[in-house]
């Protein structure tokens, strides 16, 4: 049976043209496929229409996957391959299956025997690190922590207790609107001395990433907002 291959589509992380942050080549790339896995519809059309596709959205075969698509749906999705057919993979926003249900499909890519083809653009991840000054020679992704208070403040003393006893960078994403609460949390739980990088809008005109103490945050009155934003810990 001869499969394509899957290309994992970076996309930009705000409302940036494709052209300023996205590789040419992966540009180039996406202009041949005709097939694509995309988190939300409305977003993937804008982002290809963008990115030099525009006049033949409505020629291409778009099919979503999210957090409400069934282990089920994600298996038929092998018949996108079929006859040599390539597929793109693209997420909301910067790399595709990191902190995004994509990566349901590159594992089933990768049980099938489907080429993988991973191309380059814009992780918030590794460019809060980047700009964070926090050990970038050791570190772990969290993810996102529980919703619930408590549950939070508890997850917080978890990782920062893992940071100190590996001098390991955490890193952690939250829901837009419950950036602040978080925030004030991280403030409440968190030693003094421990270091807190903010990085929210990253790549935009109104990035803002800065690092502190947290008692020196403490003094700083930060109101973050509903923006995209990764936090940052190392005690």
């Amino acid at each position: 049976m001869a499969y394509g291959k899957l290309y994992l589509i970076p996309s930009p992380l705000g409302d940036n043209p494709p052209e300023e942050v996205i590789p040419s080549a992966v540009l180039d790339c996406l202009k041949g496929l005709d097939t694509f896995v995309v988190e939300e519809l409305r977003s993937a059309r804008r982002y290809l229409s963008k990115a030099g596709l525009k006049g033949h959205i409505d020629t291409l075969r778009l099919v979503t996957l999210n957090e409400h698509t069934s282990p089920d749906e994600v298996r038929e999705m092998e018949s996108l391959f079929l006859d040599g057919n390539d597929v793109g993979l693209i997420t909301e926003a910067g790399l595709p299956a990191v902190a995004d249900p994509g990566s349901a499909l590159v594992a089933l890519c990768h049980a099938k025997g489907i080429t993988v083809v991973p191309m380059t653009g814009p992780s918030s991840l590794m460019l809060a690190l980047m700009a964070s000054g926090l050990n970038g020679q050791s570190f772990a992704f969290c993810g996102y922590l529980p919703a619930k208070a408590d549950d939070r403040k508890a997850a917080i003393k978890k990782i920062e207790k893992i940071s100190v006893s590996n001098r390991q960078t955490q890193i952690f994403i939250e829901t837009p609107y419950r950036n602040d609460s978080l925030f004030s949390d991280l403030l409440q739980v968190c030693q003094a001395g421990t270091r807190l990088c903010v990085a929210a809008d990253i790549t935009l005109p109104t990035a803002f990433i800065k690092t502190l103490t947290v008692a020196k945050w403490k003094k700083e009155n930060l109101t973050i907002g509903k923006r995209p934003c990764v936090f940052l810990i190392l005690a």
